[in-house]
């Protein structure tokens, strides 16, 4: 297990812990505008790792993957709209989605060595390195799932 697949797999639990049994309510509701919803946000984070695995594979995604890459970008960090519409996202599609990108992102976090010299696009737009690549999705979830706290300690979240 590399040190990488460490840092991910910290951060990764304790950001679906985080999301761990919110229901519908409560993953749709938003802070404020312009920000996104604890829904949008696990779609995101899960698209980011599909966007970065599938670069660094040299594939194209298929199936909600597609969908997922998109969310890694559009609603987030550009002004196009979210990919997913507000009542297609779940709490069964938000877990459908991260247990998709873990099974991608495992496999080769664990064994990074052989992904360290290719390229890919961020999710910001810089082209960054396999070792970049993996030092970004090792906090990604991290930064997010400080987001959640943030949101549901908020003022007039919905309580279960």
């Amino acid at each position: 297990m590399s040190d990488f697949s460490v840092t991910w797999s910290l951060v990764r639990q304790r950001f679906e812990g985080a999301i761990a049994g919110l229901n519908q309510e409560q993953i749709s509701w938003r802070l404020h505008p312009g920000t996104l919803t604890i829904g949008e946000m696990s779609l995101h984070t899960a698209g980011v790792e599909v966007s970065f695995i599938t670069q660094l594979l040299g594939r194209e995604p298929e199936g909600l993957e597609i969908a997922l890459k998109r969310a890694a970008t559009e609603g987030v960090v550009n002004d196009l709209p979210f990919p997913f519409a507000p009542e297609e996202i779940t709490p069964e599609l938000v877990q459908e989605a991260l247990t998709l990108a873990a099974n991608l992102v495992a496999p080769c976090i664990e064994n990074p060595d052989e992904y360290r010299d290719r390229h890919i696009t961020s999710a910001l737009g810089p082209v960054i390195d396999g070792t970049g690549t993996f030092a970004r999705l090792a906090y990604h979830p991290g930064y997010h799932q400080a987001q959640v706290q943030m949101i549901v300690t908020a003022p007039g979240f919905p309580k279960a």
